[in-house]
């Protein structure tokens, strides 16, 4: 028997997306103390290493800022009297620090310039590792593309079966979705900036305790905590948090493109695909259902609406808002913890994917021929012309439904016909296209 989960810890008990996943741990309360507690020291040995503190003050802060010292549920009941917690923070901090180097805990810092910062490190530290399962994932698209260049299935347009194209095509298309949502999270990560503007974004304090170089305080602090340095403070500039939300949301959604195509490749009377590790009903036996498919398509339609609430938060007022800077914490976690799961489960997707190739030629004679329809107008327009071929192939499309014979069948009792290689018009495989060289190029993007 288990040991029982202290009563207000979040395990994800409801959120399968991204319960237990490293994006889990990225983004617990955890790692968030830890966070602030890594921008605070990160502030005090900037201003020592500018000669602005002494050298005891930075190495007292590093030694006392272990998130172990501190109570997260202490921090938590005493958030809301100031509205973040920071607050509660800095007086544990100053007081684990001492009396000697306790006055040099956040100075001239302001509670949002360590809550913002500690964002961006949080998000920093999860991105690693969606960066590192989004990679895992175009590697296993790359190898099914290869695989399966010239693997026919039906191509389906607003449902329903059009032309035949190929599974190498349909992985090349998810894996490029997937390197264009490798390229923006990291555009985005490398940018994460340090948060340092001071109670209102012109670090009077700090100038007041000595600074004269402001961009070299800047630069020190962003090094030290391992971000970019901003050319601003950005308290109400939230550039870095829209750019985070888009890049995020982009990634749910290109991860949830393939998800959809393989719910729908998947289903009993398709049989296409199927994923390595189905899960099991609590009520069917015999199913196997694509639960990891279903977790990503059910990331991709939360993401857009935590995008359109940090979108929202743009509007900032004054140099520092009331309200705007406080609604991003949770939507930025959530999404965060969304994208950080469907990166994970998409790596176990794509790497466990079993293609059908047998199931997919079955469902090329779905719809006894007219699969090719289209093939088979421009090569008999030269013969009938133009008007001919389509009536012939529009009553012949009709007389396949009606008295349920194949197209080829039809095409043999039509006069007129003769010399035309029909067999080969027929051949699904025969009518892809460019197919394969476009997934030949498509994997030639590293």
């Amino acid at each position: 028997m288990t040991s029982p989960s202290p009563p207000c810890a979040d395990a994800g008990l409801l959120a399968p997306e991204w319960a237990l996943t490293g994006a889990a741990s990225e983004t617990s309360d955890h790692a968030y103390l830890r966070a602030l507690l890594d921008a605070e020291a990160a502030l005090t040995r900037a201003q020592a290493a500018l000669g602005l503190a002494p050298a005891g003050a930075a190495t007292a802060v590093t030694e006392a800022a272990v998130p172990e010292r501190f109570g997260i549920r202490s921090l938590a009941a005493r958030t809301a009297d100031g509205g973040n917690p920071v607050i509660p923070l800095v007086a544990d901090l100053t007081a684990a620090v001492g009396a000697e180097y306790g006055p040099y805990v956040h100075r001239g810092a302001t509670s949002q310039d360590i809550m913002d910062t500690a964002t961006m490190l949080v998000a920093a530290r999860t991105l690693a590792p969606v960066l590192a399962d989004l990679g895992r994932t175009e590697r296993a698209l790359a190898r099914l593309a290869a695989e399966h260049r010239d693997t026919v299935l039906p191509g389906r347009t607003l449902t329903q079966h059009a032309v035949p194209t190929t599974f190498g095509l349909k992985a090349a298309g998810w894996r490029s979705l997937v390197l264009d949502a490798r390229d923006r999270v990291t555009r985005v990560r490398d940018a994460l900036p340090a948060q340092l503007g001071g109670a209102a974004g012109t670090l009077a304090a700090f100038r007041a305790y000595g600074t004269a170089d402001v961009t070299a305080l800047t630069r020190a602090y962003a090094r030290e905590a391992g971000l970019a340095a901003p050319a601003l403070p950005w308290h109400t500039l939230r550039t870095p948090v829209a750019d985070l939300a888009g890049c995020l949301a982009f990634t749910a959604g290109a991860l949830g493109k393939l998800a959809v195509d393989v719910l729908t490749l998947s289903r009993t009377e398709t049989g296409e695909v199927s994923e390595g590790s189905g899960g099991g009903s609590s009520a069917m036996p015999h199913k196997a259902n694509p639960v990891r498919a279903t977790l990503l398509a059910a990331a991709a339609r939360r993401a857009p609406q935590l995008a359109a609430t940090l979108y929202g938060c743009l509007a900032a007022e004054d140099e520092r808002p009331a309200g705007a800077w406080h609604a991003e914490w949770e939507p930025l976690r959530d999404l965060l913890r969304l994208v950080g799961g469907a990166a994970s489960h998409a790596a176990e997707l794509a790497e466990g994917l079993r293609v059908h190739p047998a199931a997919m030629r079955r469902n090329l004679g779905v719809t006894r021929g007219l699969i090719v329809s289209e093939r088979l107008s421009a090569a008999l327009a030269p013969v009938l012309g133009r008007a001919r071929a389509k009536e012939l192939l529009t009553e012949l499309a009709r007389r396949t439904h009606t008295e349920d014979r194949p197209l080829s069948e039809l095409l043999a009792e039509t006069g007129g016909l003769e010399g035309v290689d029909l067999d080969e018009l027929l051949d699904p495989a025969h009518y892809t296209g460019f197919a394969g060289p476009l997934t030949d190029r498509a994997l030639e993007r590293p």
